[in-house]
């Protein structure tokens, strides 16, 4: 099968999964209805939610300077790593908040002009990340080196800063400014 036929048959399979995964989490938000009374409170999942983010955000550094230093297969390691450690952070996502919606923010004062503005943007970002990150290693295990490169080159510092503000999301959520 040659490129172009790979490509129409892959492209489009990206374009849906990435879909179905933002319309699920977009509804998970924006549509689920009141969290069980104390169902955020008690739940491990935020905590690791974080360290997947962390441990995502390390992974994709390393792999970066991995490639740097022309050592394909460990970069390759490292980024399909990286990439298993997000569909995980995304299952635990959904779990947690299909059981226990989403947690207000509770902090006041100046802090709230920090929190949301990052909040925002790392949401958006991390919708936007899906299909970027779906395609440029669709490019790279293809062996679509050129096309790879000029979209991990977007790619990664996008996905590195949503792994990195997923962290700082959840400790400003849960350490900060604690909420009810």
């Amino acid at each position: 099968m040659d490129e172009r036929t790979r490509d129409r048959v892959a492209l489009p399979l990206i374009g849906l999964v990435s879909s179905l995964v933002v319309l699920a989490v977009g509804v998970l938000l924006l549509g689920g209805g009141a969290p069980p009374a104390g169902a955020g409170e008690i739940s491990p999942l935020p905590a690791l939610n974080a360290f997947l983010n962390g441990t995502c955000a390390v992974l994709l550094t390393v792999g970066y300077l991995l490639i740097r230093r022309k050592r394909v297969t460990a970069h390759k390691a490292c980024m399909l790593t990286a990439f298993g450690v997000s569909t995980l952070f995304l299952i635990s996502y959904v779990v947690y908040h299909a059981q226990a919606g989403s947690r207000p923010f509770g902090g006041q004062g100046w802090i709230r002009w920090v929190y949301f503005p990052l909040l925002i943007s790392h949401v958006v970002l991390a919708a936007v990340i899906v299909p970027f990150a779906l395609t440029t290693i669709y490019r790279g295990l293809s062996g679509q080196l050129p096309r790879h490169v000029r979209l991990a080159r977007w790619t990664l510092p996008v996905w590195l800063y949503v792994s990195v503000t997923g962290v700082l999301v959840y400790w400003m959520l849960y350490h900060l400014a604690p909420g009810p």
